[in-house]
């Protein structure tokens, strides 16, 4: 027990405080930072030692510090991109949850035991499947459940490898002080790359702190799981091809997905990245299929194979099911592990210990009563409101019957008298207390937390009858506050879990010298097609927003002068065009003009096409610019294994600013935020080109970016000297400072805009990057340096186009285009020009998509022909 005399004052007030909101709870409970005497735990030492030096501004300086580096790296739960309201970053406790040297030992042999448990359970319920006919479990509890893949079943060959080789279990602390376990998770764990991602930013945070204290590290565990999944490899390759299925970027998980990829240094892969050809999975690359050998899996069971499983999947693999059952590819965790995670089986766990492990089960589980068993579900009845209950097809969504309407809880009641196996009541459980640093209050508060640790197969031991196997539990994991049983997708704080060593421990990198042999390699060929189809459309949404944005400031800034100026030229038509926005009709200005007094009218002209204007700020608009700046995010975060440190923080700074987009600001606000996102988006792109490999991934968003920009700035030209409605100097003037040209132009020319000059310095000077003669020789560049599916002594389609804009560009007859204001001919040959330009540019990336993104594959004869005699 410490002195808490050795403290600071102020360390000294923040814990009486605390205490004293100990004293004030229902009754006495064990809490992690005082005994029941109120004196504090040892293993607390380090921590306020820290504290006491640090005092409380700086520990908020420091909580906001870290806070900081979690919004940079884009560490987020919920991360829908379809909702940019809902992206946020998850709070991040700077105080640890500790668990000292003997306890975690204790902890060590439960979950290794547990671990143990399960492996031998699933092997039985695909395999002789004992406990069911001795009557130890129900069959309609296995057999009912969606995770249960009766493909999987097998009862005459043993698993030559284990099923569960990586398994995650939820506890909790109770108010008595015994620790429960909440569930386990058997078919894609998540948690670990979050666990060392709180890790590492709270080392970065607290540096002192984390350099000193006397703690377990976690990179050795993340090392052992890649050696683990490579000896998983069914031909035992030396470089084994190892992939991490995700569901994609819609997945609320799908930062950690992206991040441990990154970290184990293997591929990032969706269901249409994969396909079973000739019992092998491969992996369809720009240059070819290339064999899978391992299988990561972040999707649960039931979607993993359309073929045999879930029908209406779009995230699985078709012929999955069959690859694995062939050995052609080892999957982690195996398909049917899901079964374990049925909440019933805590209930029944410990007569299954005895029997399958002859031992007595260490960790206790929560009390449970599976519904199909119908005397469990009168005690069920008979008590309502003790029990939270599951319904075992959603099961991490608990239904608390107490938060439900009267009619809502009789229609469940109904619905679990008509179908009772698909439901499991759990007990309620009061959980101990651990302390939390309120940053705003600037005090620590009493909260119970929910534990997830994980346990692994140790990686000589894969192959190893299951008598012999070895397992490793990571020393620490992830923590969040709130009531036990809480999904973790519904906290809003995380901690970090300190489990104590006896010494300082090492630090551990994947980053390691390697001592032997290494295969160089260039990224490139192995690049998935999907994520070229991503970067390449990240290029052409990204040079979509940046010009949209230009063109909105050019409105605001235009909409500005002309309020205070009546009498200069009106150009917001000829931007409203340029929007794609409708003006409003002779009609609706009549109506405006005739509500108010002549000397008010331009001020409600000038209010009404503000609100118009700040309309493309609005999430509603279809066309707004956060509905653009969802699909740029969307294919950022398809390939976040693409992209640097800072080019992903310049996204989040993106994504922040449209979370704070001045809705129902002016048209001053509105300007100045749009300066930011342009800004921003040079930053991103400019990252990119200097921190990206330029192999073929970097090609296609170079393409991307170009194609857009060339469409865009031909249809400015077209607008600006053919259609608008007031053409002139201020519309020129408009077009060069969207394209970034208008520095140029002055420092050229220094004399009156002139169509002449414009259309030289935006199409047929290749000196100049925003020019379309650049553009297109850029284009050709990259084009011919692209993997060519086929080899052809013909050019493909994708540069006879570009061909065919480049020779228009250069046969067009340049004197004809010298007279543009006056001359009818020199109008007429400018449209024929730039319609001829538009025309190939406009149907590239269509060919592009078809060569390289359509997953198109040769047509292969199943039947041979043979001819009649």
């Amino acid at each position: 027990m410490l002195d808490p005399n050795t403290f600071s004052a102020e360390l000294q007030t923040l814990l009486a405080n605390y205490a004293g909101k100990l004293l004030q709870s229902d009754g006495p409970g064990h809490d992690e930072l005082l005994n029941d005497r109120q004196r504090i735990h040892a293993r607390w030492q380090p921590v306020l030692d820290e504290l006491s030096q640090l005092g409380t501004q700086a520990l908020v300086g420091r909580c906001e510090e870290a806070q900081d580096l979690l919004h940079e790296n884009g560490v987020t739960f919920n991360t829908y991109e379809d909702d940019p309201g809902k992206l946020r970053s998850w709070q991040l406790d700077c105080l640890p949850f500790v668990i000292d040297t003997q306890e975690w030992e204790q902890l060590e042999q439960g979950l290794e035991q547990r671990t143990r448990l399960l492996e031998a359970l699933v092997e039985d319920l695909y395999g002789e499947r004992r406990m069911l006919s001795e009557g130890l479990l129900p069959p309609e509890l296995v057999y009912t459940h969606p995770s249960f893949l009766f493909p999987a079943a097998d009862d005459t060959l043993p698993p030559e490898r284990p099923l569960v080789i990586f398994h995650g279990t939820d506890l909790v602390r109770s108010r008595d002080g015994d620790w429960l376990v909440l569930g386990d998770w058997t078919q894609s764990p998540s948690g670990t790359g979050y666990a060392l991602e709180n890790r590492i930013t709270l080392a970065r945070a607290l540096p002192n702190l984390y350099r000193e204290a006397p703690l377990k590290r976690l990179a050795g565990f993340l090392q052992a799981q890649l050696r683990s999944l490579a000896a998983l490899c069914p031909n035992q390759r030396e470089q084994p091809n190892i992939v991490l299925l995700s569901p994609g970027p819609g997945s609320p998980g799908y930062f950690e997905h992206a991040w441990l990829a990154n970290y184990m240094n293997c591929s990032l892969v969706e269901g249409a990245d994969l396909v079973v050809r000739d019992g092998q999975v491969s992996m369809r690359t720009l240059g070819g299929l290339k064999q899978v050998d391992v299988i990561l899996r972040q999707i649960n069971d039931p979607w993993c194979d359309p073929l045999e499983l879930r029908g209406d999947s779009l995230l699985g693999v078709p012929g999955l099911m069959q690859a694995a059952r062939n050995g052609e590819v080892a999957i982690a965790n195996a398909l049917g592990a899901g079964i374990l995670e049925h909440p019933a089986l805590a209930g029944y766990l410990p007569q299954l210990c005895r029997r399958l492990l002859g031992e007595e089960l260490r960790l206790k589980g929560r009390e449970s009563r599976w519904c199909g068993d119908a005397d469990q579900l009168e005690q069920v009845l008979a008590e309502p409101g003790r029990w939270w209950l599951r319904d075992v097809k959603a099961p991490a969504l608990p239904i608390r019957p107490e938060t439900l309407a009267p009619d809502d809880l009789d229609r469940l009641h109904r619905r679990i008298r008509r179908q009772p196996h698909l439901f499991v009541a759990q007990a309620r459980i009061e959980g101990a207390t651990t302390p939390v640093f309120n940053v705003t209050e600037r005090q620590l508060d009493p909260h119970p937390v929910n534990l997830r640790l994980f346990s692994l197969v140790e990686p000589d031991d894969i192959r190893k009858p299951p008598g012999e196997r070895h397992y490793r539990i990571m020393p620490g994991g992830l923590a969040w506050v709130g009531e036990p049983g809480t999904p973790l997708m519904e906290s809003r704080m995380v901690k970090d879990i300190w489990v104590l060593a006896p010494v300082p421990q090492p630090h551990i990198s994947l980053l390691r010298q390697a001592h032997g042999p290494i295969v160089v390699t260039r990224d490139g060929q192995d690049l998935p097609c999907r994520v070229a189809d991503s970067l390449f459309w990240m290029g052409r949404y990204g040079e979509r927003l940046d010009i949209r944005s230009r063109l909105l400031r050019e409105a605001f800034a235009r909409l500005l002068q002309e309020d205070q100026d009546e009498s200069g030229d009106r150009l917001i038509p000829d931007l409203f065009t340029a929007l794609e926005l409708p003006y409003p009709s002779t009609a609706e200005l009549a109506e405006l003009y005739r509500k108010q007094p002549a000397h008010h009218r331009f001020k409600q002209d000038y209010i009404f096409l503000r609100h118009r204007l700040l309309e493309l700020f609005s999430e509603e608009h279809p066309d707004g610019m956060p509905w653009l700046f969802s699909y740029f995010l969307r294919n950022c975060r398809a390939v976040r294994d693409h992209l640097g440190d800072d080019a992903w923080r310049t996204v989040n700074s993106l994504r922040q600013k449209f979370n704070d987009m001045p809705r129902d600001q002016g048209a001053m606000g509105g300007q100045r935020h749009l300066e930011g996102v342009v800004t921003d988006l040079a930053a991103f792109f400019g990252l990119c080109n200097e921190t990206m490999p330029h192999h073929y991934g970097w090609r296609f968003l170079d393409l991307g970016r170009f194609i857009e920009r060339i469409v865009c700035s031909l249809e400015l030209l077209k607008l600006a000297l053919l259609t608008a409605r007031r053409p002139g100097i201020p519309l020129w003037e408009v077009v060069l400072a969207t394209t970034d040209n208008l520095t140029v132009y002055r420092r050229r020319y220094r004399s009156q805009l002139h169509p002449s000059a414009i259309l030289d310095l935006l199409l047929f000077d290749e000196t100049n990057p925003r020019s379309v003669g650049y553009m297109l020789r850029r284009l050709e560049r990259q084009i011919e340096r692209l993997p060519q599916p086929e080899p052809s002594p013909y050019r493909n389609l994708e540069t006879r186009l570009v061909i065919q804009a480049t020779s228009t560009l250069h046969l067009v007859d340049i004197n004809q285009l010298g007279e543009l204001e006056h001359s009818a001919k020199a109008r007429e040959v400018l449209t024929e020009l730039l319609d001829s330009l538009l025309a190939p540019l406009s149907e590239l990336s269509n060919a592009i998509s078809y060569s390289h993104f359509s997953h198109a594959e040769a047509p292969r004869q199943l039947v041979t022909m043979q001819k009649s005699v």
